[in-house]
């Protein structure tokens, strides 16, 4: 027998669940986020960003390296930036700054939420758009601008159904999703296996390799040659490591993953981001960047009159087809829904999937105009920027004010609508940093560093001349009582709603064994074309064989590991129904 719902206390009249902190028991462990952050960051963009190293002429060494070290420091600002205040406060960004910063502040961070989201949206829209067209024979678009009107039809087409998915279906496209990661991963490393001895009968002249140093040597001649497509000297060591530090700004300096760390029971979960970051950004950006150039020499082209469809095409046959299509589309569907959650929080008097509708219909149209994608890499950099000094706020808040003796939230304790310190703080911090990268100070890689110190010193000189240093003891106290009572409250309706979780069939075990062995088959034709083929013509073969089973394998996972998912959600769900009728 269920127990009686309980009423909820004062505290929780005027909030939504998003506005409360996270109960204990919607808490997760670490392999949760192991496989959240496998599954996000495995995706189109990384095509993009590979390819796009190879032709900003970075050496082998520098990618090895530099890939390392800013992979590692992207890790380090997650543990020790991000979780620690989602952790310690339960709640999203969004919710600590309508706390700190009130309802003005949040509507222009939501601004710049809408403007990121639809960006990066569009970008996997069109490489999305570079798989289909190769179907109907449409020429690569190299251009700012689209060249081709079939084009534009086919991204038009890509594009409502993303639309229609964001307003619609989003819940299964999230599930859909998280059996995406793994299969992510064995593509991309499949990827750079099948097309290795290409560039090593390029460059070496023999298709197999002896050791680590014929991978430098090939990479050093035929992938990142250190020179720029253009034939000027390349990027180097410290770019790299910018980059690679810099490419998730909005989430771990920007603080925008708070909404997912405020589920982890530990801080030290920030470490299982090192599933995207070593698995997905180093081993995929990497991979990307041989299969480009394994492609390049392959059709006789320059790197630079390729994109993500011809690529992965080439390297994976009908597979490639499936694999830009699925990471450009999940990826648009969550970056979509993101915008549309964002402009719906400015715009709240329509429903969100109207301002959803709308923002896609405007995503749909950046989409045609290929720039999106080819300037992807200082497009995310220049994002961050963008979101940088909010984080640098939330910061100064969260860890600063207490050991300068002041108070957070101080300005929900003044009831002020607005924040005069946080918005200008912010907008100085914009000034600052653009205003660096217009005058050529440093690499714009690393412009988040001194733009970030830079809003801290001005936030907490500005929240010090406007009150946040006064005594605020009632308030605090009465601030203690209510999340008191909202945590007793949820403790209680957690009680009222509990049911076992029931244990997975064996239908589904069967299933996920097939979807697993589905993966594993796939790989040993891959390393089967990469240390079977010891000459051209063995090659070939190979990677027919490859790309016909690879294919079939591929069918075979995305069969079996979304029928165990539905089947689970539906035993779930009846298991659900059940307990609240008993």
């Amino acid at each position: 027998m269920s127990v009686a719902t309980p009423s909820p206390p004062r505290a929780v009249a005027n909030l939504t669940p998003e506005q409360m902190p996270v109960p204990d028991e919607q808490l997760h462990s670490w392999p949760h986020f192991l496989g959240l952050y496998a599954g996000e960051h495995v995706a189109a963009t990384e095509f993009v960003i590979g390819a796009t190293f190879v032709a900003l002429g970075a050496t082998t060494q520098d990618i090895l390296w530099g890939l390392l070290i800013g992979n590692l420091l992207a890790i380090a600002s997650w543990t020790l930036i991000t979780a620690p205040i989602a952790v310690q406060t339960r709640l999203s960004l969004y919710t600590y700054l309508h706390k700190i910063a009130g309802d003005r502040m949040a509507d222009l961070y939501n601004g710049a939420n809408v403007l990121i989201f639809t960006v990066i949206s569009a970008a996997m829209i069109t490489v999305s758009s570079t798989a289909v067209r190769l179907l109907f024979g449409i020429p690569a678009q190299l251009q700012w601008f689209p060249t081709s009107g079939l084009f534009v039809l086919v991204v038009l087409g890509v594009g409502v159904i993303v639309v229609l998915i964001a307003m619609y279906g989003f819940n299964a496209v999230a599930e859909f999703s998280s059996i995406c990661g793994p299969w992510l991963v064995v593509m991309f490393t499949c990827g750079a296996l099948v097309l290795m001895p290409a560039l090593a009968e390029s460059v070496l002249g023999r298709t197999q390799l002896t050791g680590m140093n014929d991978f430098i040597t090939i990479g050093d001649h035929s992938i990142w040659t250190g020179a720029a497509a253009d034939g000027s000297a390349g990027i180097g060591l410290w770019e790299v490591i910018g980059f690679a530090w810099a490419a998730n700004t909005i989430t771990h300096f920007g603080l925008i993953d708070m909404a997912l760390f405020r589920y982890a029971k530990r801080s030290i979960y920030g470490l299982c981001t090192s599933a995207g970051m070593l698995f997905g950004h180093y081993v995929a950006w990497i991979a990307a960047g041989i299969m480009g150039a394994g492609t390049a020499a392959v059709v006789q082209k320059s790197i630079a009159e390729l994109d993500p469809g011809d690529v992965a095409y080439q390297a994976l046959g009908l597979s490639g087809y499936v694999i830009v299509i699925v990471a450009g589309w999940t990826t648009a569907n969550a970056n979509l829904y993101r915008a549309g959650l964002a402009a719906q929080a400015i715009f709240h008097h329509h429903s969100r999937r109207k301002v959803t509708l709308t923002v896609g219909c405007v995503t749909v149209l950046v989409a045609c105009f290929p720039f999106v994608f080819s300037k992807m890499l200082p497009l995310l950099t220049y994002a961050g920027l963008l979101v940088v000094p909010v984080g640098a706020i939330v910061f100064a808040e969260h860890f600063l004010f207490p050991i300068l003796g002041w108070t957070r939230y101080w300005s929900k304790y003044q009831d002020l609508e607005t924040s005069v310190p946080a918005i200008a703080s912010w907008a100085a911090g914009l000034v600052f940093g653009f205003g660096m990268n217009a005058a050529n100070v440093m690499s714009f890689f690393y412009l988040f560093l001194p733009t970030w110190a830079f809003t801290i010193v001005v936030y907490c000189v500005l929240a010090r001349f406007y009150g946040a240093a006064d005594s605020y003891e009632d308030q605090i106290q009465q601030e203690q009582n209510d999340m008191a009572a909202i945590r007793q409250w949820q403790r209680d309706q957690a009680a009222a709603d509990h049911h076992p979780t029931m244990p997975k069939s064996p239908q589904t075990k069967v299933l996920r064994t097939v979807a697993w062995l589905c993966l594993a088959i796939t790989m040993l034709l891959a390393l089967r074309v990469m240390f079977g083929s010891p000459d051209m013509s063995t090659y070939q073969a190979h990677v027919t064989d490859f790309h016909r089973w690879g294919f079939l394998m591929t069918v075979g996972y995305f069969g079996t590991a979304y029928a165990a998912l539905r089947i689970e959600k539906t035993r779930q769900s009846v298991h659900s129904t059940d307990a609240k009728t008993n």
